[in-house]
């Protein structure tokens, strides 16, 4: 119990102060402690749960458009993801991805200048392959972290704006679970007991994020690419 505690804790941490990477943190862990089984629907609770305390602390900075076009798009790809899932073989896409995000942290660590992405209207198309990635491996978060960075958003709204669109997106994958005959009395005790470490480390990771200046943040924020890159290649 107390790993399981420490797992969400850190997780949620990270997720607060930047607005991501808590699914490659503590799905892993989760996964070894308490089985796949287990950990997925858990895991959808507890980050559905941190998703909507910084959705609600930061409504007034969510480019509530952005987000939208976003789920929308990702809604339609995700069918087409299930398909990607019987054709591709997964460690070969999440070499890729992996290889990609390290890729993209390195190039904005040196400075490296990319293209802005001025219109909305390529929300949709990070949208849609998110989608995609979302159905077939449940790795959706990287088309959305590089779209917001390219972007150019700053740090307020990029976490809460990733917020307008992972809530949503968690609630429709939590509810499909729930469908599907995956949620027990087991899993929604480890939930009610995850609880006020989630919050404590939302509330913390808050108080971070709101400490870092937008250089740092950005800095922070490409070494955090690099290594969740690491660990979807491996």
């Amino acid at each position: 119990m107390l790993q399981t505690l420490a797992i969400f804790f850190f997780a949620t941490l990270i997720r607060a102060t930047f607005g991501f990477g808590d699914a490659l943190i503590a799905m892993p862990l989760l996964s070894l402690s308490l089985g796949v089984k287990m950990a997925t629907p858990l895991f959808a609770l507890v980050a559905t749960s941190s998703a909507l305390a910084i959705f609600v602390s930061t409504w007034s900075a969510i480019d509530f458009k952005a987000a939208r076009q976003l789920f929308i798009a990702s809604l339609i790809g995700i069918p087409i993801g299930l398909l990607l899932l019987k054709i591709v073989p997964e460690s070969l896409v999440l070499r890729i991805l992996g290889g990609f995000l390290v890729l993209f942290g390195l190039y904005r660590l040196i400075g490296a200048k990319l293209p802005d992405l001025k219109s909305p209207l390529w929300g949709y198309l990070f949208g849609f392959i998110a989608g995609v990635l979302g159905g077939a491996y449940n790795t959706n978060g990287p088309p959305i972290i590089t779209y917001a960075t390219l972007r150019r958003w700053p740090p307020e709204q990029f976490r809460a704006t990733l917020q307008g669109y992972f809530f949503p997106t968690g609630l429709a994958i939590a509810a499909s679970h729930g469908l599907s005959g995956l949620w027990t009395l087991q899993i929604f005790q480890l939930y009610l007991a995850a609880l006020p470490a989630v919050l404590s480390a939302t509330f913390i990771g808050s108080k971070i994020h709101q400490k870092l200046s937008p250089k740092r943040f950005e800095r922070l924020l490409f070494l955090l690419l690099i290594v969740l890159g690491v660990r979807l290649a491996v």
